[in-house]
């Protein structure tokens, strides 16, 4: 059983990982105890603590060895019974954290979320975390057991849920700590316009199945990544090619209401906005450590928002301490993802983190980190770890790499290639994209039922609706650290399509591993609040956000960039007729063309740091 849901009240969370953390072997790495680490003294299981409105929501109370009172630390989270056994004393997930922080010294508050584990209410996601997690923090100040210092712990959504009752909380709040989390709820659904298929469908039905009862549709194994997910009745493949995708659910046989909200909103609203945190980010005054990975489908939200806490934080304190950790992982720190290996350095000691943030600001005591920078980051290829204090880096050098080829940039034996040369007169590039056949997903942000991470791409860039543009050897290395942007002059015959970049890292044995990429739904080339179709056939601008990377490009590796007009199923696939978002029943092929030329010089955007 993955998660309570109320009986009468049928709202779907969504969210990214089933974990405090965000996976369950994060989750099973986290949770050990530290060596030599105390024993929970008391342990009071099934709390029920009153909200404003009345409704009653479980937590689990882990105190450590003393008289107290204790600083304490609280995680707010829908997940405890992902987690391990959940009875009325308590559960499993709420031992084992309460472990590692009464290691310290800390007491530890675990609660289940509105309408979730063994809480009261209904679970609208997103809607009363602000509300609940204030209140939660009230509660906790009152007990005995508590010394009125209170900080907050969590990843993924409940690195949300921090963030929320942080808006609200002032400086009663001492420190928060978040694991790759989420700020808005509209940019976890979509990415450059399009939706992130994968997520929804796989999240919704695992968040679903405790509602179905024995009509459960999914049989999960939370001990392996990606977790294994199998469906009772059909498979996966026809799950993500359901059509119309407004009524994806239906394939298991099942009506899912969240699904209803979130695709027929596909424009950030005022519904997405009253269940973000982005409009509040200035009310914050606690400090703030975020730990994400290069790989992570949170990254950009990682980029997005935590250099607006630091620029408009309602307290110094705030603005002097966010700090960033992003290493190359996934959705969970210390966790390898993909097909190579960064060595020992990548991983870092969590715990020391850990017992070194919350006992500088729950104790007062100087463990170093206010001398901590800004940005901690591990660059990948050269397998270092580096301070900074900026993002973008101050001495970053935006480099342009333009795209050739004789018309003939197809698969990764065409003949594209990628220079810092301007193009002048070129023939185009054409492929036909057809979403019956769409470009399969291959490694790159975290997902539930494929690797993530770094993986091998050449059995994709050997499709002929992929276009390949390769730079020569590199003679000396070349680091990339920073934003990546593709810059595409495309046109396409039909009134809405999709288009994608890759940035790949091709090895001198011809294995080429992804960096970062993006997407961009054309119809939102202009503003992701207003849709605009196109007219056939016309050259547009079009700008793909490919997020960010670190990797140093050694010696003999080449750059390359792929680009075509799908990538499945982590998003849904464009059906190429400007029909109204999630409607269509057909598909239809589009032919599209990619120019460089003098006029229309396609080309990525690489931030090149300088060798020192």
């Amino acid at each position: 059983m993955l998660h309570s849901l109320k009986t009468g009240c049928v709202m779907v969370a969504f969210g990214v990982a089933l974990s405090i953390t965000a996976s369950p072997a994060a989750v099973a790495a986290e949770a050990a105890a530290p060596a030599g680490a105390a024993e929970i003294v008391e342990f009071s299981g099934n709390v029920q603590v009153p909200m404003r409105d009345g409704v009653l929501l479980a937590a689990d109370v882990s105190l450590p060895k003393g008289k107290g009172p204790f600083p304490t630390i609280l995680c707010r989270t829908p997940y405890t019974t992902a987690l391990g056994e959940l009875s009325d004393n308590g559960n499993r997930a709420g031992r084992e954290f309460g472990r590692k922080f009464v290691a310290l010294g800390f007491a530890f508050v675990l609660q289940d979320c509105r309408g979730t584990g063994r809480s009261q209410g209904c679970w609208d996601p997103y809607a009363r975390e602000r509300d609940d997690g204030v209140d939660l923090q009230k509660w906790v100040r009152t007990q005995p057991w508590c010394n009125g210092k209170v900080a907050t712990f969590g990843g993924s959504y409940c690195g949300f849920t921090q963030l929320a009752a942080a808006s609200e909380a002032g400086d009663r709040l001492a420190a928060m700590c978040c694991d790759a989390p989420t700020f808005s709820w509209h940019d976890v659904n979509y990415v450059g316009g399009a939706l992130r298929l994968e997520t929804n469908a796989v999240w919704n039905t695992l968040m679903c199945r405790p509602h179905l009862g024995d009509e459960s549709l999914a049989e999960v194994n939370l001990t392996s990544l990606p977790w294994s997910i199998k469906l009772k009745r059909g498979q996966w493949s026809n799950v993500f090619r359901h059509l119309p995708l407004r009524t994806w659910d239906q394939e298991h046989g099942v009506r899912i209401p969240w699904v209803n909200d979130t695709l027929t909103r596909p424009e950030p609203d005022e519904y997405w906005a009253s269940r973000g945190s982005t409009d509040r980010l200035h009310q914050i005054s606690a400090p703030q450590l975020i730990c994400t990975g290069w790989y992570d489908l949170f990254l950009n939200q990682a980029f997005c928002y935590v250099p607006m806490l630091g620029k408009e934080g309602a307290s110094e304190t705030s603005q002097r301490h966010q700090h960033l950790i992003i290493g190359p992982w996934g959705h969970a720190p210390n966790v390898p993802v993909g097909d190579l290996d960064f060595g020992r350095e990548a991983k870092i000691d969590l715990d020391g983190v850990h017992k070194q943030w919350y006992g500088r600001w729950l104790n007062g005591e100087d463990t170093g980190v206010d001398k901590w920078p800004f940005l901690r980051i591990f660059v990948m290829g050269a397998n270092r770890w580096r301070n900074e204090d900026q993002w973008p880096l101050a001495r970053t050098q935006f480099t342009s790499y333009f795209f050739h080829s004789d018309s003939s940039a197809k698969t990764l034996n065409g003949n594209g290639s990628l220079t810092k040369v301007k193009p002048l007169a070129e023939n185009a590039d054409r492929y036909i994209y057809d979403p019956e056949d769409p470009v399969p997903s291959c490694g790159g942000e975290w997902g539930f039922l494929r690797p993530c991470g770094p993986v091998d791409q050449r059995h994709v860039e050997s499709r002929d609706d992929v276009l390949v543009y390769t730079s020569e050897e590199l003679v000396e290395p070349l680091e990339v650290t920073g934003p990546v942007k593709v810059v595409l002059y495309a046109a396409s015959d039909a009134t809405d399509t999709d288009w994608t970049a890759k940035l790949v890292d091709v090895h001198p044995d011809g294995r080429a591993f992804n960096l970062c990429d993006g997407i961009i739904r054309a119809r939102y080339r202009e503003s992701f609040a207003k849709a605009k179709l196109l007219e056939p056939t016309k050259v547009y601008r079009y700008e793909i956000d490919l997020w960010a990377t670190s990797n140093e490009f050694l010696p003999g590796h080449r750059i390359r960039v792929e680009v075509s007009s799908s990538n499945f199923p982590r998003f849904d696939r464009n059906p190429n007729t400007g029909h109204a978002f999630g409607v269509d029943a057909e598909l239809r092929k589009a032919n599209q063309t990619v120019y460089h030329d003098q006029e229309h010089p396609s080309h990525i955007v690489l931030p090149v740091i300088p060798r020192k």
